[in-house]
């Protein structure tokens, strides 16, 4: 039965970072694996050192993104412009969600997870218009990126090594062969 978003919001603050919502219907996030959590945590530290503080912020496992009334997701990480996050700042009756189109939006596959994240999130995110999605297999010791082209269609790049850069985010880059070691 699907599920309102009035309901949604309200479920999602009593139960933090629990809470998803695909197509209408309630998605409990699922308990993941140590190598999804240590990937995980560890890109997003990566991201948070190489970031200006004063522009981005960097969500590891909580914040949603909102595609619409239907759809929230939890990211296993993503960069915020900071200017998103200044409507949101001292309010305890609003859902930390964001809307716009972000840089980088990131899912790690894990087996409770990794088909849902795959079929369901990432053409969301597209639809969401975000930059870059990135598809983490720590188990792979894979990475699949889309990245937004100038007409709104995306590029799928395979890397399974090397350094990445996150076309949103210059100066930046992610070392694939330290983060899987």
């Amino acid at each position: 039965m699907p599920v309102s978003e009035k309901t949604f919001l309200k479920l999602a603050l009593e139960e933090p970072n629990q809470w998803e919502l695909h197509c209408g219907e309630l998605r409990r996030k699922p308990p993941m694996t140590f190598q999804h959590n240590e990937v995980a945590h560890d890109l997003g530290f990566r991201l948070a050192a190489q970031l200006d503080r004063s522009r981005y912020h960097i969500r590891i496992g909580m914040g949603h993104v909102r595609r619409s009334a239907e759809n929230y997701y939890i990211p296993d990480v993503f960069v915020i412009p900071i200017a998103l996050t200044y409507a949101l700042r001292g309010r305890q009756d609003l859902l930390e969600a964001y809307g716009d189109p972000l840089p980088l939006v990131v899912e790690v596959w894990s087996p409770s997870a990794g088909d849902y994240d795959y079929d369901s999130k990432v053409p969301e995110y597209q639809r969401r218009g975000d930059l870059e999605i990135w598809r983490i297999h720590p188990f792979d010791r894979t990475l699949i990126a889309w990245r937004k082209q100038p007409d709104g269609t995306y590029v799928e790049s395979h890397y399974d090594g090397g350094i990445v850069e996150p076309i949103a985010l210059p100066g930046v880059t992610i070392d694939l062969d330290t983060l899987f070691a």
